[in-house]
């Protein structure tokens, strides 16, 4: 299963400050948006890795399958605005043999390469995706939601609201 990692961020002075001013509902739309565009660094990162291990001969592309998704369930369960990204179309090719589809067809072969097998050490693009642009998606989302909150406070100083 997919190992958990979590991190702190310090020296957000400046924002914690504006998040005072703000409501809930404004903290989580633009904490979304904020959210996405950092995730879509850890995307592009493990498109770019995942590019570098796919076979040409092949029409399979496991960076071609590299997608992000709204993790809608944590939402529900505890409010927590999250994101996941990964290799998309399942684990298992449903058809008999080994038929190739094309460019976005699936590609389950993706965990013997990032796990590795027996007698075979494993070739990590994803979590290395993560730890090489960690810092990057850190200072993507404080930026991009500083920007959020600056917005919703103008905004609603123009119509004589509260954000």
């Amino acid at each position: 299963m997919a190992d958990g990692i979590e991190f702190a961020i310090g020296g957000l002075d400046s924002l914690l400050g504006k998040l005072e001013a703000i409501s809930y509902e404004t903290k989580r739309k633009g904490g979304r948006a904020a959210l996405r565009k950092a995730a879509q660094v850890v995307e592009a990162k493990a498109k770019q890795n995942a590019a570098a291990l796919d076979d040409k001969a092949t029409g399979r592309s496991i960076s071609a399958n590299i997608g992000m998704r709204w993790n809608g369930r944590l939402f529900k369960r505890t409010g927590d605005p999250s994101f996941r990204v990964g290799v998309q179309h399942g684990a298992v090719i449903e058809e008999k043999g080994n038929p190739d589809p094309g460019l976005n067809g699936p590609t389950p072969h993706w965990r013997l390469i990032e796990l590795g097998r027996e007698g075979v050490s494993p070739n990590p693009f994803m979590r290395s995706a993560l730890e090489s642009s960690i810092d990057e998606a850190t200072n993507t989302f404080v930026t991009e939601y500083e920007k959020a909150i600056d917005r919703a406070i103008k905004s609603a100083a123009k119509k004589g609201q509260r954000a």
